[in-house]
């Protein structure tokens, strides 16, 4: 008797193509998803990453736009829709940091943040909430700040704190549609985000603070993430701390 092949689930990861959301592309697409790999402006990475998945007999397609136009938003999951059939799993990794105590942040600077990380993610949340399949899963990112409450990350912590607010809204929302919605908060975490601007004390500062004693890698948080698209079905509307034991 003959089977035909099984249809994947489909994820979309905005911020797809460096950092954690690369990390997480990789991860899903090893978990056997078709990956949709969002970029803001680098598209070229986004390209070698699917060329990269579909090399190692994954599939993956590259889609584009500012994640806070509604517009740009509806056409990247239409394309990914186009191209898979559907879509189960949205992360929405992509953000911006810019760290300045509150007395001394460019306005400018938070409205940047503020339209990224805030708008962004409703945005995306927005189009989440309509397009994905049941069974699915939303899972946001913000940040372990929101609890040890760092000095110069007042703005990016607001930012973020509006995150889970959305996200834990969104999954009383979303009541009866089999949808899970959750935000993973990192620690410290080694990617060149985290890493500008810090000198070598400042990062060993950050690698001991975790009684781990060690920075994150984008895979740990690849990790929690592929946990709660997959199997992590009773995980719902919760922040959920990667962050290696940090208060």
């Amino acid at each position: 008797m003959s089977t035909s092949p099984r249809t994947p689930r489909v994820a979309l990861v905005t911020g797809g193509s460096g950092g954690i959301g690369k990390a997480v592309v990789e991860k899903l697409a090893a978990d056997g998803f078709a990956v949709g790999v969002h970029y803001a402006g680098n598209k070229a990475k986004a390209e070698a990453l699917v060329e990269q998945i579909t090399a190692d007999g994954g599939q993956a397609v590259a889609v584009g736009g500012d994640v806070a136009d509604e517009q740009a938003m509806e056409a990247a999951f239409e394309d990914v829709e186009s191209a898979f059939g559907g879509v189960d799993v949205v992360v929405n990794t992509a953000g911006i940091m810019l760290l300045a105590p509150i007395a001394e942040l460019n306005l400018d600077d938070l409205d940047r943040m503020h339209r990224t990380n805030i708008r962004g993610t409703f945005v995306v949340s927005q189009q989440a909430a309509r397009r994905v399949r049941r069974g699915g899963a939303i899972i946001n990112v913000s940040t372990s700040v929101t609890r040890t409450q760092l000095p110069t990350y007042g703005g990016y912590v607001a930012s973020k704190a509006a995150v889970e607010g959305i996200t834990l809204i969104l999954a009383r929302e979303l009541r009866g549609k089999d949808i899970t919605v959750n935000t993973v908060a990192p620690g410290p975490i080694a990617t060149p985000l985290f890493l500008q601007g810090k000198d070598e004390a400042a990062i060993a500062g950050f690698a001991k603070a975790a009684p781990l004693e060690r920075l994150g890698e984008p895979q740990d948080i690849a990790t929690a993430v592929a946990f709660l698209a997959g199997p992590a079905r009773w995980i719902n509307g919760q922040v959920l701390y990667a962050n290696g034991g940090l208060a």
